[in-house]
């Protein structure tokens, strides 16, 4: 298996956060990731929607959380990745 590609996220004032990206894909003119908490075995996912503008020296990510738009992003992840499941967590 390949090494991840780890990401360190810095939200204002919060400790800095690592992710692992396990896919990216464009829908729509916007850049998605598909982010894990551990390299390896099963772990917390997120789909982050990059929303920063073309050409900007750092990304801007947000949490996919509008459920039409995480339906069909998650769909298009798990086509990609054939050994991932996605189930979706109690909010």
């Amino acid at each position: 298996m390949s090494r991840l590609e780890k990401i360190t996220f810095n939200a204002g004032g919060e400790d800095p956060v690592d992710f692992y990206v396990l896919e990216q894909t464009r829908i729509g003119g916007y850049n998605y990731i598909l982010v894990t908490d551990f390299e390896e075995g099963d772990g917390e996912a997120l789909i982050l929607k990059d929303m920063s503008a073309d050409g900007e020296e750092e990304s801007l990510f947000s949490i996919v959380s509008d459920e039409k738009e995480l339906e069909a992003v998650s769909g298009v992840f798990a086509d990609m990745l054939d050994d991932v499941e996605f189930v979706r967590g109690e909010e």
